[in-house]
């Protein structure tokens, strides 16, 4: 079996809103064991009582970081010396940088350069340099917005006599911004419309989880999550533009899905 990869999440709450730590933390877990939970601040504000609360619930321990500058964000420093400091004493495969700010962009580069896999998570207003550091980059605001979406959906109540609709009502919901995705669905569909031109064989067919990861390595934001689709292969089938199919393993058990441009009649 496999041993599970270990991971540092370092969150700058100076730069990423309280409520997004649950997304935050479940998208964490995906990726590994989070071995090291840090977060930096600076405590004594009390702009920071919204991450206050959230500290021991989600055992996070809260790194105090002093701001002797007015409007100068110092627990960048901070946060960058530490991440330095578990690469060369602490066994971790990869961290997760939970912050919009470009500063750390050479720091995502960096731990790279030592092999580390690095996870960023921002809001959609991230500069692209440090999008485009990271292997993967997790858009909260989007994220956020889609799972408050998700909530307000009607529920359907199963009755004793017949079925009706009934709306739940979300409970202290906060409102949500207009967020978008950073790169555009247009975008999305024409690099999958190239990447089918350069690597499909010769009936135009190609494997769909190959097809993904080449995405996901092109767009570090990539995520379907992020366009309404909760699996690729839903958002492919989606598309007009492409036609899927499945084809059994060599085991007969599970299904090889594959994808190619749809022929034009």
């Amino acid at each position: 079996m496999e041993e599970e990869k270990r991971y540092a999440l370092l969150i700058d709450a100076d730069n990423v809103s309280s409520k997004y730590i649950d997304i935050v933390t479940k998208e964490a877990q995906l990726f590994g064991n989070v071995t090291i939970r840090r977060i930096y601040g600076d405590w004594t504000s009390n702009l920071k009582n919204s991450w206050k609360e959230c500290l021991l619930n989600n055992a996070l321990s809260p790194i105090q970081q002093y701001s002797y500058t007015t409007g100068k964000n110092s627990s960048d420093a901070a946060l960058i010396i530490d991440a330095m400091d578990i690469l060369y004493t602490d066994n971790v495969d990869g961290f997760i940088l939970v912050s919009s700010d470009s500063d750390f962009t050479r720091l995502a580069m960096r731990l790279r350069e030592s092999g580390k896999h690095v996870v960023g998570m921002g809001e959609s207003k991230t500069p692209t340099p440090f999008v485009r550091a990271c292997e993967q980059f997790k858009t909260l605001d989007v994220l956020y917005k889609n799972a408050v979406e998700q909530k307000k959906k009607p529920v359907p109540k199963v009755a004793k006599k017949k079925i009706r609709v009934v709306t739940s009502e979300p409970e202290n919901i906060p409102e949500t911004e207009q967020a978008e995705p950073i790169t555009n669905l247009r975008a999305i569909k024409a690099t999958i419309l190239s990447l089918l031109d350069e690597n499909s064989d010769e009936d135009g067919w190609m494997y769909l989880s190959e097809l993904g990861n080449m995405v996901q390595k092109t767009y570090s934001d990539f995520d379907c999550r992020n366009y309404g689709y909760a699996k690729f292969g839903k958002m492919i089938e989606s598309f007009p533009e492409f036609q899927t199919r499945k084809d059994d393993s060599s085991n007969g058990i599970t299904k090889i899905v594959l994808v190619r441009k749809r022929e034009e009649v």
